[in-house]
This record gives structure tokens, C-alpha cells and sequence, in this order.
């Protein structure tokens, strides 16, 4: 742990791994790494062989501080090593080590698990501040929702937490399965069921569908589902629900959801919300900009309700919630005689949340900056309908009055040759040969919005614009 508390006693450890101890850890277990260069000293280093083998670092997982390193049975050790743990697969430990973790948390402890195809780390986020107010919190770093995300989160988490928040994801097909068995919810949250990774599934977006309910297979007794009653595939997760015997909550803009959002105002800081629960207005400020941040909020409200917490204390600190880098984060810049606003929307993107950021985009105030500039790059993984995912977005650009828009990625050229002249920026290839033709057009009084899928590789516009422009 970041304090310094321990985590694990060395017998319990060596225990919950199945594995066989190589030497005792001189200090106390405070963690678990899978990464050196962001290990901290007392933490165990996991020799994960997932895209690099891990067993190579881990010389340098014990020159940086590692109390110990779970590894491989047959692995052989440098001269000098530390204390190991041989096992028969690390990542196979290190789920084991995820169960036992779950298992000794206090029978009054509740642990939330969100899905969705978009907005799962933002929940979480708004989560992890509300609980906060009422108990010790425990939940992911960043995105840490994958095969090895989840393990890690929670091997991670200390047994006195009275709520932890475990994000999951996925690509394909029955990777939520073991990871929400693992996880062992009391409450399910899915925010959304979108066109993403659609490409991978040969029912396309119900198969998707299928995919996101597969969280409420690890639900608890008596749990509860917290669904998205504005989806097309409302339905399917009902069914699903109703599958495990579960109980339901919604949430949307529609009238017959339990936790429905009468009124939401967007400013260029943030969301003025009235949601409504059985009756009763609830109202608070959200500290991020867009519609469909605020629709995940009435998830957030819906659990917070579920967990008999006191919302009006409860939801004062998604005032703070800021959005992170790549999802929405803000930076005023510099440039002769004024100020730009840059969006940075460049972790990642979808059908829906591209239409999101765009919107958002269109939501600057004119009065603040008067030219609103998108830079988008393909969406990828959309499978045959990616022509019409991307060709849609002009719609949206037109309702944004958008004024120029740039483009990179062989997707996105069919949509900018279907602009307006006037609309179009420049198209390139791919991003790195984009830079140069947007930092070199903005100037004071722009707005400009940064998106695409993380195989785009968008953050480097968003760099070279921000080492252009000194931020304000």
C-alpha cells in the first residue's frame, strides 16, 4: 500500500498463490507491480507474460526495492535475488491470489463492478469520490479493468475496505465471465452497450450486449443490477438479470427510469443536474461537461441510493471530478492575443463517444472562443459497418458547428472529402503527419478537440500542441 501499511503476511501470500517460498521478504508486503519502472519498494514484482516476459525484469525489479517476485517454477534467478515465488503460471497466481483477497474482505464490506462500452473509468471515478464520504475506498488505477487489471486491482486491496469498485472490460466474448466471478459483486453497473469492438462480433452489437451482461454471473445473493434503461438492449440485460435472480435498478432520460434525470445544463466547466429518484429531486453539480457523463452519474446516484447513503452528502464531490488526460481533460494555452481551450479526447474513441465529444465540442461558448476546431482520427475494430460509423459523424460536426475539422486515418479520409470546403482543415495518413498542419492553423480564440481510437495514436497531436502553445 502507498502508506506503507502491509498488505499480505509473507505464509498468507505463498499460500493464496499455490506457490513454493525461495526466502523470506526482509520487510513488510505493501503491493503488487507488474511494471518496474512504476514499482515501489515493498511491493511484489509479477513476472507476467503478457506482452513482454516479465522474468527478464526481474533483476530490476529487486534493484528497485521488490520485497519479492512471483515467478515461474522453472524460472532461473539472477545472482543475488530476493525472495521468490515459484508457481506454475504467475498471471494463474495472481487471479488466485485476486480470490483469497476477495474472500477475507468483512461480511458488511460491498464491492461494485462497472461495465459499459464507454464511460466505466469515469464511473468508477465518480464512485470511488462518492463512497469516500462514507468508508475506506478501494478501487483500480487508470483503466486496470483486462485479464491482468482485474487480478491486479484486487490482490491489491487491503481486508478492512467498507466498499471497493472493481472496472471491467472487454474485446471479445467471455472475458467479463471470470473476471466478475472473481470480482464477486453485491451491486452490477452497466453504463452503456455501444457499437464498440463491434468488429469482433459476428452478431455485431448484440453480441456485444450478450458480452456486458456476462458481469452479472459473479453477482452475489440478493444482488443488484443497475442498467441503462435508455439502451436498445435494455431488454436482452433484463433477461440476463433475471437469469441469476437478481434485482433491478435503472437510470436514463427516459420517464420510467427509477433514477431519471429531469434537468441537465452544460457550461463550459461542468453539469447542473436535477436527477429524480421515486419521486424526489436530487440536485448537484458535476465538475465534467457532457451529456453522457452526466447520464453515467444517474448510475452512480442509483448505486449510492442502493447502498442507503445520504445523497446530498454523498454527491458533493462530483463537483471536483474532473475529467482525466485523454478523456476530456481541459488546458487553457497561450497563443498571441489569447488563450486556446484544448480538449484532450485522445485515450481512445467509439461511434458514441466521438458523437459525445464532438457535442461537447459544441458546447464551448462562442463568446469564449469563437472557432470551434475538431482533430479526429479513425475509429477502429467496427468490423463491415465502419464506412457508416464514420461517415455519420457529419451530422454531428454540423449540429456542433464545427468550423474546421482535420483528419487522419484511412476511415476518416471518406468522411473529410464528404465536408463542406469551407469545413475542411487537412487530411493526412495517420497522426504524426497531421501534427504540423493543425498546430500551425490554431490560434487565439480557438476550441480544439482531440479523438480517436488508441490504435490512431492521437496523444502525440495533443502533445505537439501543448509544446507549441505554453499552457496558460
Amino acid at each position: 500500500m502507498a502508506d506503507g501499511t502491509p498488505l499480505w503476511t509473507w505464509d498468507a501470500l505463498v499460500a493464496a498463490a499455490e506457490g513454493v517460498a525461495e526466502g523470506t521478504p526482509a520487510g513488510p508486503i505493501t503491493g503488487f507491480s507488474i511494471d518496474t519502472r512504476s514499482l515501489a519498494p515493498g511491493e511484489v514484482f509479477v513476472a507476467l507474460t503478457d506482452q513482454r516476459d516479465g522474468h527478464d525484469f526481474v533483476d530490476a525489479a529487486f534493484k528497485a526495492g521488490a520485497a519479492a517476485a512471483l515467478v515461474r517454477r522453472d524460472f532461473v534467478a539472477p545472482e543475488g535475488a530476493g525472495p521468490l515465488i515459484r508457481v506454475d503460471d504467475p498471471l494463474s497466481a495472481l487471479g488466485r491470489i485476486a480470490i483469497a483477497a476477495r474472500a477475507r474482505l468483512r461480511p458488511e464490506a460491498r464491492v461494485v463492478a462497472v461495465t459499459g462500452s464507454a464511460g466505466k473509468t469515469g464511473t468508477k471515478e465518480m464512485l470511488r469520490a462518492c463512497l469516500a464520504t462514507a468508508g475506506k475506498v478501494h478501487a483500480p488505477e487508470k483503466s486496470f479493468n483486462n485479464h491482468w487489471g482485474v487480478p491486479l486491482t484486487l490482490a491489491r486491496m487491503p481486508a478492512d475496505v467498507d466498499f471497493a469498485v472493481i472496472e471491467i472490460g472487454m474485446n471479445h466474448a467471455g472475458e467479463i465471465s471470470p473476471l466478475t466471478r472473481m470480482a464477486g459483486p453485491h451491486i452490477a453497473v452497466v453504463t452503456n452497450v455501444l457499437p464498440v469492438h463491434v468488429g469482433n462480433f459476428p452478431d455485431g452489437e448484440q453480441g456485444v450486449a450478450k458480452a456486458k451482461a456476462e458481469i452479472f454471473e459473479g453477482l452475489k445473493p440478493g444482488g443488484l443490477a443497475v442498467l441503462p434503461r435508455d439502451s436498445r438492449h435494455y431488454s436482452l440485460l433484463d433477461r440476463a438479470v433475471a437469469a441469476r435472480g437478481a434485482r433491478i435498478v435503472t437510470f436514463g432520460t427516459t420517464t420510467d427510469a427509477y433514477v431519471g434525470a429531469r434537468e441537465i445544463k452544460l457550461d463550459d466547466t461542468g453539469s447542473d443536474i436535477v436527477a429524480e429518484i421515486a419521486g424526489q429531486a436530487l440536485s448537484y453539480r458535476l465538475g465534467t461537461v457532457g451529456v453522457h457523463i452526466a447520464v453515467n452519474s444517474l448510475a452512480v446516484i442509483a448505486t449510492l441510493n442502493a447502498l442507503h447513503l445520504p445523497l446530498k452528502a454523498a454527491t458533493v464531490p462530483l463537483a471536483g471530478i474532473t475529467p482525466p488526460v485523454g478523456r476530456g481533460a481541459r488546458t487553457l494555452l497561450k497563443a498571441a492575443e489569447g488563450a486556446i481551450l484544448l480538449i484532450d479526447e485522445s485515450y481512445n474513441a467509439n461511434p458514441a463517444s466521438m458523437r459525445a465529444a464532438i457535442s461537447v465540442l459544441g458546447a464551448v461558448a462562442r463568446a469564449n472562443y469563437p472557432r470551434r476546431v475538431a482533430v479526429l482520427g479513425d475509429m477502429l475494430e467496427l468490423g463491415e459497418g465502419s464506412e457508416g460509423y464514420h461517415l455519420g459523424l457529419a451530422e454531428p460536426l454540423s449540429l456542433a458547428e464545427a468550423d474546421v475539422v482535420f483528419a487522419c486515418g484511412p476511415h476518416m479520409q471518406k468522411l473529410f472529402e464528404t465536408l463542406p470546403l469551407g469545413c475542411r482543415g487537412a487530411w493526412a495518413p495517420d497522426s504524426t503527419a497531421l501534427i504540423p498542419h493543425v498546430v500551425d492553423a490554431l490560434r487565439a480564440g480557438d476550441a480544439v478537440m482531440v479523438k480517436g481510437s488508441l490504435g490512431s495514436r492521437m496523444a502525440p497531436i495533443v502533445a505537439a500542441i501543448k509544446a507549441k502553445f505554453a499552457a496558460g
